[in-house]
């Protein structure tokens, strides 16, 4: 099946509350821990189980912190790039000696359990694989094996697997295994260390334990993959063609097709349309696999894409995609469910080890993920890309992404009428837990998101992304709702930034976000930075009504774009700095304040022009933030080093691309990968964010040095601004060289105007019809 045209470059109010334990002040730092004792984690609000919000779960969680062990506490610590910044609490138990363990005690009956865990990656960045003993009130039950191949990346955005690049990180994964009998309450259950020898630690986040019923049988008149199809139950060959068989002979006869209780070994997307595919429960029933040759071509249940039709009445239950996906590349179709599905349902899937759980293209139109599980993807937990309409995902959790844990991205076609709602959404390792890119009419409500790690924020509505835009109908419009929602812990620092994303976070990037924006009945809590943040462009339309801020690392609102709001009955408390406001807009951000509020309002406003270190609160009582930088340095380089190249690896835009050539490719630094734009259709501009207004001096563009480029001269002008809204030209049009033999590079020099948002906007080119550049780079000097 070959992959589609386009792809991405990737009911209670307020009483619904969340107990926020009070704990010590002080960031606790890794201490050993005496035999039988418990680790005393820092007490930290649960996403899991919140009453009224949040996915209902079959399992009861336990943290690792506040289990019995003779380990040592890591934590808390919220800073990318450290171990415990990405386990749940921001805190975990590390393991490094035979006989060190982490036991839990139960609480439920339970004859299963799942597990969150990171082993270090091996010298080859191709992850290394152990064992850990799980022992039943003292008595061995089994070994489980573990593993690091589906973690630890690297560099910046895609990411890679080289050890010897910066920002490690995606460091823990989950496994699970059947106890083989029902434990009850008051079972120990321990994870305990028999030999360091394949692995020198091992850092246990969390354990899940759950009662899984017995399997279920085939459904009447239904079509069985095995018996009928002759699939292999025991994973050893390859099934693909026998079900996809049986999933076309259901078709044709109107009948569904059953997957009973087994492991089958997958290699290509298993093609849907028309029909039910049931298995025996997702604890049973597995699909899993990956081409040995083509590595592009993976496990997954898709539709047919829209531009072959896509697919209708669907529906998919009851079974595991568990895939074998280490890397990230975004071209690649390897997620769990794709395509286009109207009509169609996923209800009770478990969705791990893909690239995304469902990366769905349309047009297309009532589709709903429900009551399923979505852990350890390499990108997005869900997207809703391009024209998907009506669709839902809900009571859902995802757990453990590479990018955005739920989101919508309206590329080019409206997204109308979409909801996301009653999901649990917690660590996302880049960009946000839930996000609407553009769309119209939309709802996110009833959704805990915890623990964000970089470079985004718990809730985000924005206008930006390639192809939102109001002229496509794609931009933000009609009502945005987003209802009795709880955020814990949300929000980082954006290390391309150099500042705190808010929890709650809007922009209007590719344009002014101009529409109504309901924020209402929503908790958000222990932030880790600011709760309230808007940025770029204009933002336009918000209310927030009901809404308790507790617990602020920085401010209860960061203003950084002008626009407008409204408040009422919002309450704020444990804020970190003593002026609640940031905003160096001024007037140009209008307030209008409702009654019933408290404890986020100042006039004037602070406007400091630094940044504070943040001061988390850990439920109310500080605990301070990190006062040392990470040790991996920041990508956005000091303002003062005339020779650093202030483009690379910062937030870029584009008015088109062709292929595989997105703008990205402009400035991550290598000059063997390059930017296309769209074919006959000039002039065409590439946009970098530099961060912050920088006296721009000389500009370094490039293409790639390889000798197949022939000679070419481009006719380009340069452009900047300082709000991404009014340009100014930096150089007048004109026509630049790219010689090969010269290195396929043009300097062009500037007066050094303060420049945020730099353009290159090219009208010819002698050597191709379309917009190239291989680099982009920058300089103050």
């Amino acid at each position: 099946m070959t992959a589609p045209p386009n792809g991405r470059p990737l009911r209670r109010t307020l009483a619904a509350t969340v107990s926020m334990a009070l704990a010590a002040a002080g960031t606790l730092v890794a201490m050993a821990l005496a035999p039988e004792a418990h680790a005393a984690g820092v007490p930290a609000p649960s996403p899991v189980g919140i009453s009224g919000r949040g996915a209902n779960v079959p399992f009861k969680e336990q943290e690792a912190e506040y289990a019995a062990t003779n380990g040592t506490l890591i934590g808390p610590d919220r800073l990318y790039g450290h171990l415990p910044s990405e386990a749940s609490g921001r805190q975990a138990v590390t393991l490094d000696a035979p006989g060190e363990y982490v036991e839990f005690t139960l609480t439920a009956p339970a004859n299963a359990m799942s597990f969150r865990y990171s082993l270090p990656d091996n010298a080859a960045g191709t992850g290394r694989d152990a064992s850990i003993d799980l022992k039943i009130d003292g008595n061995q039950l089994k070994s489980v094996p573990v593993t690091s191949k589906y973690g630890w990346y690297y560099g910046g955005y895609p990411f890679n697997n080289n050890p010897g690049d910066t920002n490690p990180h995606h460091f823990y994964d989950e496994t699970r295994t059947l106890l083989g009998s029902t434990l009850p309450v008051g079972t120990k259950v321990r994870l305990q260390v028999s030999s360091t020898s394949a692995s020198p630690t091992f850092t246990i986040d969390l354990a899940d334990f759950e009662q899984v019923g017995a399997p279920l049988g085939k459904p009447s008149g239904a079509l069985d993959v095995v018996s009928d199809f002759g699939a292999d139950p025991t994973g050893a060959a390859d099934s693909t063609a026998k079900i996809q068989a049986a999933v076309d002979a259901g078709k044709a006869q109107g009948r569904t097709v059953y997957i009973p209780q087994g492991t089958f070994q997958v290699r290509d997307h298993i093609v849907v349309d028309q029909v039910t595919l049931a298995g025996a429960g997702p604890w049973y029933s597995v699909l899993t696999g990956r081409d040995p040759v083509n590595r592009a071509k993976a496990v997954g249940v898709y539709g047919k894409y829209a531009n072959q039709g896509g697919s209708r009445n669907v529906t998919l239950k009851d079974f595991a995609i568990l895939g074998d996906i280490r890397e990230r590349v975004d071209d690649d179709q390897v997620n769990a469910i794709g395509g286009a599905l109207s009509n169609s349902t996923v209800d009770n899937v478990w969705m791990q080890h893909t690239k995304c759980g469902a990366w769905m293209d349309g047009p297309m139109d009532n589709f709903t993920i429900k009551n399923s599980r979505i852990l350890d993807q390499t990108a997005d937990g869900v997207n809703f890309h391009m024209g998907v309409t009506n669709s839902t995902v809900t009571n859902t959790f995802v757990r453990n992404t590479g990018d955005d844990g739920l989101a919508m991205w309206a590329e080019n076609i409206p997204n109308v009428k979409n909801k996301f709602t009653y999901n649990t959404v917690i660590l996302p390792i880049l960009a946000n837990n839930i996000v609407t890119y553009g769309g119209k009419d939309i709802t996110i409500s009833d959704n805990v998101m915890a623990d964000t790690i970089t470079n985004g924020g718990g809730l985000h509505v924005a206008n930006r992304y390639p192809g939102v835009n109001s002229g496509q109908g794609t931009a933000v419009s009609g009502t945005t709702t987003a209802a009795r929602n709880t955020l814990i812990r949300a929000g980082n620092n954006d290390y391309n930034w150099q500042f705190g994303v808010g929890a709650v976070w809007f922009s209007g990037l590719n344009e002014a976000l101009d529409a109504t924006v309901n924020i209402t009945d929503t908790e958000i809590l222990d932030s880790s930075y600011a709760a309230i943040m808007n940025i770029e462009g204009a933002t336009k339309g918000l209310h927030f009504e009901n809404v308790r801020i507790d617990g602020a690392g920085t401010y209860a609102l960061q203003i950084q774009a002008p626009g407008n709001a409204s408040f009422t009955n919002v309450t704020a408390t444990h804020i970190a700095q003593s002026n609640p406001i940031h905003n160096c807009v001024g007037s140009g951000f209008v307030i209008t304040r409702g009654t019933g509020n408290s404890g986020w309002y100042a006039d004037p406003p602070a406007c400091t022009g630094t940044w504070p270190d943040p001061k988390w609160t850990n439920g109310g009582v500080p605990g301070g933030g990190p006062t040392t930088p990470p040790t991996d340095p920041p990508t956005d380089p000091p303002t003062d080093d005339p020779t650093l190249n202030l483009a690379k690896n910062r937030p870029v835009t584009e008015t088109s691309h062709t292929d595989v050539y997105p703008a990205t490719k402009a400035v991550d630094g290598d000059a063997n990968t390059y930017w296309e734009s769209a074919n006959n259709a000039f002039p065409q501009s590439v946009t970098v964010d530099l961060g912050a207004a920088k006296a721009v001096k000389r500009v370094v563009l490039k293409l790639p040095p390889a000798a197949a480029w022939a000679t070419r001269t481009q006719t380009l002008s340069v452009l900047g601004s300082t709000d991404n809204s009014t340009f100014t030209t930096l150089k007048p049009s004109a026509g630049y060289t790219f010689n090969p033999s010269s290195g396929n590079t043009a300097t062009i020099a500037l007066t050094g105007t303060a420049t945020r948002y730099l353009r290159v906007t090219v009208t010819g080119n002698t050597g191709w019809p379309a917009a190239q550049l291989s680099e982009l780079e920058a300089y103050t000097g």
